[in-house]
Formats: C-alpha cells, structure tokens, sequence
C-alpha cells in the first residue's frame, strides 16, 4: 500500500490553470447534499471542492433535490463564479445542456486516459505527477489542444514526433511514455453480440436450422469474422470480434438478415432476443456461466440415461 508522502507524489490536476475558467464545463462528483445545495470535488483539478447552490440545480421547482442530484454520481456543471484566495467556486447544473453534457464528456474521458498514462510514467520514472505534465502534458495540450490527441498521433505511424513540443523530457522518460501509450491507448478488440432462438418443426427440421446458421455465418467479412454457438435448443449466440464497433453491429445484422431469409423459406422461424450490440466483460462472463451450467445439467441427464441402461 502506497504511503501518504507517495500518494501525494503521484496526484495532480488534469490541465495547467489550477482553476477552470468562468462559464467553463467541469466534471465534479457529488460529495454531500445540504441545505444551501450540494458540496462537489473537481475530479479534473485535483479534487479541489465546489459548490452547486440550490439555485442552480434545476430550471424547474425543486419538488425533491435527490430527484435531481445524488451523492457520488459524476454530474457535468458549468462555472458561475471563482474565488481564488479563499478557494470557492460556485457551480450549476441548471444551465448545462445536453450537448454541453456529451461534450464534456468526451473531454473528461480523454483526460482521465491521459491522466492514467500520465500517472504511470511519473511512478515508473521516480517523478513527481506535477512535474511530469510540466516537461509533458501542458507542452501537449498547448499545442495539440488535447495531449490525448498528441498520444494517439504517436500509434497513427505517421512521421511527426509529437514530443518536440516537450524539449525538456529525457529519453528515458519518452521510452517509457511511448512504450505505455502504445500499450494503453492502441484500439483494443470489442466484441459485438447477438442472441436469437431459430426453431423449425417442419420435415427438414434441424438440417435446416443447420443450413440457416450456415448462411448466417456466410456474412462474415474479414474484420468481422462470425461465430454462431448453441446455448441451448432453440437459443443461439451470435459473435464477432471486431476494432469497429458500428462495422461489428452492421455484420451481425446481416447475418441475422441471412438466417431469417433461409429459415422463413424452410417454414421455420427465428425470434431476436437481443439485437446486436458491444457487450461487456460481465456480460460475457455471465452467458459463459450460464453455457457451463447448461452444459452440466445435460452431462448429468446423459449420466442418468446410462445408468439407466445399465441397470436394465
């Protein structure tokens, strides 16, 4: 467990201004809810606290606050006031919009990756956090507008060497940066998933259950390489591992398109119980649980069947 001294080397704002501007979006997470309004740390400068009154939660009468606000939900709020010397900033949720939201967002989730990057390189590199995004990260905000922009040049293969713009960073320091940006910023492989129940009590039944899957697996392209796998009768997974997520959803969707054309014809029919989609790791893991119990239970029953026959 890192100690105090430790913790407190490896902390630091997100951006250079150690307090954001007025009419700036900022994320903050919900610390407290009072009276006055709701209490709020800056998670992009450092946890500094700030205040979002009660005004400014809401255009319409506050019949409830927790209706509108909760404790430790992320919220983005835009800066009304700033008082540097006694550390108040005065907050509200009010006049933020949607679009606001999506763009703060967006922001906040490249400087989070950069921040995770960042973080690593100083404690492998013996530095403290601050005086990493000194030699490194403000040199690229400033000149790429995001340093999460500057690090995904380094994976893009072009020419142009980003940390120009970071003369003071020693080679060691640069070794260690581009060795973990490549690690952690490369496009990681998404898998994209589809449940369907594909049933046909016509003569040909299960050949052409058979044949329609076959078809189904028929729409795979290179980037979108189909796997279709029994869960069980009727229910099948549909899969695909691909970079594109939107390529990924579009093939299974052909491939559903495919099976349903060959089942129709052969008088059965097919029933989609999840529609493609960017499945996670929980999700996997709870279909692999669910397969693997489904899986025992018939081992079990084909035990019972020879004991059974055994016995006979």
């Amino acid at each position: 467990m890192a100690s105090f001294g430790e913790s407190k080397r490896l902390e630091c704002r997100f951006y250079e201004e150690p307090f954001p501007e007025l009419e700036s979006l900022v994320m903050v997470n919900v610390r407290n809810i009072a009276e006055m309004g709701a209490y709020v740390t800056l998670l992009e400068y450092n946890n500094i606290e700030g205040m979002i009154l009660l005004s400014e939660l809401s255009r319409r009468r506050i019949r409830s606050i927790n209706k509108l606000i909760r404790v430790n939900r992320n919220e983005v709020v835009m800066v009304l006031r700033v008082d540097k010397e006694k550390g108040y900033i005065d907050l509200s949720k009010r006049r933020v919009s949607a679009e606001d939201v999506a763009k703060c967002e967006e922001r906040y989730n490249k400087a989070k990756a950069v921040h995770r990057v960042m973080r690593h390189v100083a404690d492998r590199c013996g530095q403290t956090l601050e005086e990493l995004y000194k030699i490194v990260g403000w040199p690229l905000y400033k000149k790429y507008g995001h340093a999460y922009d500057a690090f995904k040049l380094c994976l893009s293969g072009e020419n142009e060497d980003v940390f120009e713009a970071c003369p003071s960073m020693d080679t060691e320091t640069k070794a260690c940066l581009t060795d973990y940006v490549k690690k952690k910023l490369s496009p990681q492989p998404i898998k994209v998933r589809a449940d369907i129940e594909v049933t046909c009590f016509t003569y040909e039944g299960i050949n052409a259950i058979r044949e329609a899957l076959f078809k189904g697996q028929e729409a795979s392209i290179d980037d979108c390489p189909i796997q279709i796998r029994l869960i069980a009768p009727p229910m099948y997974v549909m899969t695909t591992m691909t970079l594109d997520k939107d390529l990924g959803v579009q093939t299974l969707t052909a491939a559903i398109a495919a099976v349903t054309d060959k089942i129709l014809l052969k008088g059965g029919k097919i029933d989609i119980k999840m529609a493609p989609k960017a499945v996670s790791a929980r999700e996997e893991t709870e279909l692999q649980a669910m397969m693997d119990r489904l899986a025992a239970e018939n081992a079990e029953q084909d035990g019972d069947d020879d004991d059974e026959n055994g016995d006979s």
